[in-house]
């Protein structure tokens, strides 16, 4: 059985005699030809060229095409900034003074979307037994990219506007997944970070409906559907599951065995979990396929596949892919070969602040990283909007858990998920982005201290 029908096959809720394997590449396969990301992002020869590398390397039963939720963001007037090794981040918000709902709508030709149609075209042609995956920015967050951070407050204020704001950004992305599957996509993504970053009673009052309406649209044009969530969505699963996507995809935040409890109740594969960082980036190839047969020993062959958390940073190391490749493809001969290893905790030794010494509040928000996660980039730009009118008497930090003193910062205060916010060294707020009122008045309370 090639990969495209194993993915296919565990998508229709079968039992499958092996794991299947979507390595979620990104930017990290701009490595494998010596490309900077930016490159990859905007050539699509460069792109394909990376993707076949990624194929070849890790012998995937699915790939995505382009990994980037900047994409509509961009033709609907998003600025972007452009890195060396991360996707494009969205930097300004054309609604963020004019709350007027657009009207534009996407053609094949607007922005980049060329490159993408283009690369799925091709990689269908070379590379038929692999099932791919298009990419969609999910309605919230593409929401989010165009109102910017007044979008939390604007869900009190004035609710009737976001829905009409979000059925609309539904509109938008199901018209671009239309492109995606005319282009030869054979599994449709939606993939909404800020998902995780509401409560229940929000989700069920501005998403429950447009999320139904874009996975009915996916279902109608026969190819299954995946619903990707990044941070702490557990609160979020039940609530994900009625709008009935074929898959959940969800990050190293969850559970993930208790989270496919949730799942199997009403009969839909989740996918997931290795860690992004402390596995991925800062663990050896062993951790990597260690971590593999976990996950695939816990969640079994029927409705789950095997996955990184989101996708993957620049600069995890090609080995450690290509070794929970190798886990997915002879498991037994690699737990045998793994009976004698011992893993080592290599992160550094620090020292948490004085906060009581310092002349300022401290707002310190640990992100997996502000660039690259949807998520953890609005909870620094709500930390940074709460702060500024404070001047000198507030500072914000960003502790990214890319880098390992940051890992052991979060270790240290016993923290589990990220993002999240401490306010001069008290843990306020886990994978859920505070109004900006909320904020202000703890900074205040702060200073009184």
């Amino acid at each position: 059985m090639n990969g495209k029908s194993l993915i296919l096959k565990a998508l229709n809720h079968e039992e499958v005699p092996r794991t299947p394997w979507v390595p979620y590449t990104g930017a990290q396969i701009a490595n494998l030809k010596g490309y900077a990301a930016d490159e990859i992002f905007k050539d699509v020869d460069k792109l394909v060229e990376c993707l076949l590398e990624a194929d070849a390397q890790y012998d995937p039963d699915g790939l995505p095409v382009m990994f980037d939720l900047q994409v509509e963001a961009e033709i609907l007037g998003c600025d972007l900034k452009w890195y060396p090794n991360t996707p494009p981040t969205v930097y300004t918000h054309p609604l963020a003074s004019d709350f007027t709902i657009p009207t534009q709508h996407l053609t094949r030709e607007d922005g980049r979307i060329p490159i993408i149609l283009e690369a799925t075209r091709r990689l269908k042609e070379a590379k038929p037994n692999i099932a791919l995956y298009g990419l969609v920015c999910g309605p919230f967050t593409l929401a989010s990219h165009l109102r910017g951070t007044n979008i939390f407050m604007d869900m009190y204020d004035q609710p009737e506007k976001v829905k009409e704001l979000i059925n609309y950004c539904e509109e938008v992305v199901s018209e671009y997944a239309g492109f995606l599957v005319e282009a030869g996509c054979d599994v449709i993504g939606a993939v909404d970070p800020l998902v995780s970053q509401i409560s229940p009673v929000s989700f069920d009052q501005f998403l429950s409906e447009p999320f139904s309406a874009f996975f009915d649209k996916v279902r109608a044009q026969n190819v299954p559907s995946t619903f990707f969530v990044c941070g702490d969505a557990t609160k979020n699963i039940p609530g994900m599951c009625k709008t009935l996507p074929d898959a959940i995809a969800i990050d190293e935040n969850v559970d993930i065995v208790a989270a496919k409890k949730v799942t199997d109740e009403h009969n839909i594969l989740i996918s997931g979990n290795l860690q992004l960082t402390i596995t991925m980036l800062f663990g050896t190839q062993q951790d990597n396929q260690q971590a593999a047969i976990e996950l695939m020993d816990a969640l079994g062959q029927k409705n789950f596949i095997l996955a990184p958390g989101c996708d993957m940073p620049f600069g995890v190391p090609p080995e450690n892919i290509v070794g929970v490749s190798m886990a997915v493809h002879n498991k037994e001969a690699v737990r045998k070969a793994l009976e004698t290893y011992v893993k080592k905790d290599e992160l550094p030794e620090i020292e948490l602040p004085d906060y009581d010494s310092l002349d300022h509040v401290l707002i310190e928000v640990v992100t997996i990283d502000s660039q690259t996660c949807a998520a953890c980039g609005y909870m620094v730009a709500s930390a940074n909007d709460a702060a500024a009118p404070f001047g000198d008497k507030v500072k914000v930090v960003e502790r990214s858990i890319m880098y390992p003193e940051n890992v052991s910062f979060m270790n240290k205060i016993g923290l589990a998920n990220a993002p999240a916010m401490l306010v001069h060294g008290e843990l306020k707020h886990v994978s859920l982005i505070p109004t900006s009122e909320t904020l202000t008045a703890e900074i205040n309370a702060a200073m009184k201290k």
